[in-house]
């Protein structure tokens, strides 16, 4: 019988298509995803896989499919699909775009790559020993589910020891056509949202010695902000801190009472993450107390910085050039400022997340993830079947 990844892979690659496609038109976001649940679960019915979808409200699945070969039948290994889409109008012009919310991120592929991964495991389970669960999770996007899974016990009963991810598009801009990537250690950042609320008092503004303006303190608070990485961390730790949101103010004779500014801190490194929380409050209450307003900080720590296992991912960079061969399978040499929710398993356990480039054009060129012409290159789509298949019997039989 074939065993040859790549070729088993490409024997999906109708269902592959269709199934991304059907997904397409119905992305649903956050961590509701009635249709998308109902979808997947049809499927895995008729491959003839048991599935749990009792976690997140209903709104996360759990599949298991358990090797027929002799061997280690104790070992178990995970593989993860987020389902989520987000709050974008599509405007690829594609026969199968969505009319409300959009796929711009690959989520639908990852769906599709892991149900044609679990039909191929469920019909070469002589191929291997042990078990494959198949996480199918929502709110990657947002909430941030992957961490309400892992509180649910997705990593256990049976225990998982291993668990892969991987993300599709072209996250990292260098790397070719049809290649996939990763590196060990940190590979995507932490991800943190902050809301600092100022409150001073509105005053006509030809009388700015009777007000106490907000609008002035979030211009100093802004440009003290970004004093925190040139002058509190290392230079040699990475960071970003982005003011993204300021809003304030009604008219052009008026200081408000209040001012809101928003923004993402993104790190690698837990210390660096908490030092710039704490500088955070410190420069608000200081900034408070010389300008005589209230600075409220509302700082919301969302995902974790993403560590790939070193050993795990030296031994998937391994296993994927034996696939693909060397040309195709690089190590990325830094990591990405975007984040991951994926990042909460890593937490818990060895594992690897990689890249696959298979970037779609639409009028010529790429757009970019989040964009409402994003797409997706369906044609490579193969490589990640044949990418945790391969995966899945390296571990399991040796």
């Amino acid at each position: 019988m074939n065993n040859n990844p790549i070729e088993i892979a490409k024997s999906v690659q109708v269902e592959l298509v269709t199934w991304r496609r059907d997904l397409h038109q119905m992305p649903e976001i956050g961590i509701e995803l009635p249709q998308t649940v109902a979808y997947v679960t049809q499927i895995l019915e008729q491959l003839g896989i048991n599935y749990d979808a009792s976690y997140v409200n209903g709104n996360g699945i759990v599949a298991l499919i358990e090797g027929k070969n002799k061997g280690n039948h104790e070992k178990v290994i995970a593989l993860r699909a987020d389902m989520d889409g987000l709050p974008i109008q599509e405007e690829t012009g594609l026969p199968f775009a969505a009319k409300e919310n959009m796929h711009a991120c690959g989520h639908d592929g990852h769906t599709a790559i892991l149900l044609a991964t679990a039909k191929v495991l469920q019909e070469n389970r002589e191929h291997f020993a042990g078990k494959v669960k198949l996480i199918f999770q929502p709110g990657e996007e947002y909430p941030g589910a992957a961490k309400i899974m892992v509180e649910e016990g997705v990593l256990e009963d049976p225990k998982v020891d291993r668990i892969f991810g991987l993300h599709i598009g072209q996250l990292e801009p260098n790397m070719e056509k049809g290649s996939l990537a990763s590196r060990p250690g940190p590979l995507m950042a932490s991800m943190d949202r902050f809301k600092i609320t100022i409150l001073g008092k509105g005053y006509h503004a030809a009388y700015p010695d009777q007000a106490q303006d907000p609008i002035v303190a979030a211009a100093q608070l802004i440009t003290t902000i970004q004093t925190i990485h040139s002058r509190n961390i290392n230079p040699l730790d990475p960071a970003v801190i982005s003011i993204t949101r300021i809003e304030g103010g009604v008219n052009q004779n008026v200081i408000p009472n209040a001012v809101e500014i928003e923004g993402t801190v993104r790190t690698f490194d837990e210390q660096v993450r908490q030092s710039i929380k704490v500088r955070l409050a410190e420069i608000c209450q200081g900034l408070g107390q010389a300008l005589h307003v209230t600075c409220e900080l509302d700082y919301s720590d969302k995902y974790p910085p993403l560590l790939n296992h070193r050993e795990v991912t030296n031994n998937t960079l391994s296993v994927l050039k034996s696939i693909f061969g060397n040309d195709q399978v690089q190590e990325l040499a830094h990591p990405l400022m975007s984040a991951e929710d994926f990042a909460f398993y890593l937490a818990e356990l060895p594992g690897c997340f990689f890249y696959l480039a298979n970037p779609g054009l639409i009028e010529g060129q790429f757009h970019g993830h989040h964009h409402p012409k994003f797409d997706l290159d369906e044609s490579e789509l193969y490589r990640g079947v044949a990418a945790f298949y391969s995966l899945c019997l390296d571990y399991l039989n040796n």
